[in-house]
């Protein structure tokens, strides 16, 4: 009987698939699998697991900008759990990176004020401006410059304690300081720099996608076997009315950390007071964490969503009690 109820749909499309002609058109790509709703006993801590050291779960740009106001050239540690790494990196205009790469990690980065050139290898120059991502694949040699008058300020995020190589230029060593018990040793690499794909474009501006499209929401824009960035838009007034008592989900594995590209965002934590971050702000949460977020006030919104996994899993409110195992 149930093999059967799955074969009427698919019969059903295929009539309707039959042009007048009599003709089949040629078939599509099948979709992607539905995610499927099923009722489980998640393992979860009952001890709310702690932040990491040093990793707070709101930090406002402001606060930011205030430890290094008078100063153009900074670069400002956010969180580094072991796993993702992210920081605020100011330069004034005019200052240009040395030409470099990460021999096996992906880094990408948010435009939040200023405006920047990226000279990616093998892609064009990049002009980026306020509200642009960029993504740089692995062994793929990368420059960033300052344009116009004010600082740029960007967030950039790679896996924990990436490797940077520098290009030799010159017989030099790089001017950067090398790794704590490191030194700088000339040597010969064989690259393979990273290619693009569907998930992993050069380069995005979301307030020129919005610009175009009032309606749009987003998606992916970093897909890699370390880590996943998802851009989500929209606007508060499409959203059930706000239910306080509204868990979210949490992830069994990975902790989640958001850049507030555009507008507000309302988080609501497990053991935390519900906050509303603004734009430049970074939140961060672990895993095994209730959390819940929703767009705030009337302009269109937009967060990074940040992962450790691709794709990881989101455990739900069950909508039914499961019986306990073994019963």
């Amino acid at each position: 009987m149930m093999r059967g109820m799955r074969l009427l749909p698919a019969l059903a499309l295929l009539v309707v698939a039959v042009d007048a002609s009599g003709q089949s058109p040629a078939p599509s790509a099948p979709a992607a699998p539905r995610p499927v709703p099923t009722a489980v006993w998640a393992s979860k801590p009952t001890t709310l697991p702690p932040y990491p050291q040093g990793i707070r779960p709101w930090v406002t740009l402001a606060d930011v900008k205030a430890r290094h106001a008078g100063q153009q050239n900074w670069t400002d540690a956010l969180f580094n759990d072991g796993r993702l790494m992210a920081e605020y990196v100011s330069a004034a205009p005019g200052t240009r990176q040395t030409a470099r790469f990460h021999p096996d990690t992906r880094e990408w980065f948010a435009v939040v004020e200023g405006e920047v050139r990226v000279d990616i290898e093998g892609q064009p120059s990049i002009t980026a401006t306020g509200g642009s991502l960029v993504n740089i694949p692995r062994q793929t040699v990368y420059t960033v410059e300052t344009l116009g008058t004010r600082p740029s300020l960007r967030f950039v995020l790679n896996v924990a304690n990436a490797k940077t190589f520098f290009v030799a230029e010159s017989s030099a060593p790089p001017a950067q300081a090398p790794p704590p018990g490191a030194a700088w040793m000339a040597t010969t690499i064989n690259r393979n720099p990273g290619r693009y794909d569907e998930f992993n474009q050069p380069h995005v501006n979301i307030h020129e996608q919005v610009a175009r499209n009032p309606l749009y929401t987003g998606g992916r824009f970093v897909r890699d076997d370390k880590s996943e960035m998802l851009i989500i838009g929209g606007y508060e007034r499409n959203m059930p009315p706000l239910d306080p008592n509204d868990r979210g989900h949490f992830h069994a594995e990975s902790a989640e950390a958001w850049l507030v590209f555009a507008g507000q965002i309302r988080y609501a934590f497990e053991g935390q007071p519900p906050f509303i971050a603004s734009a430049g702000d970074v939140v961060y949460v672990p895993s095994n964490t209730w959390h819940a977020t929703r767009f705030i006030g009337e302009p269109w919104s937009c967060r990074l969503s940040i992962t450790e996994y691709v794709g990881n899993t989101l455990v739900l409110e069950p909508r039914a009690t499961p019986r306990p195992p073994g019963r």
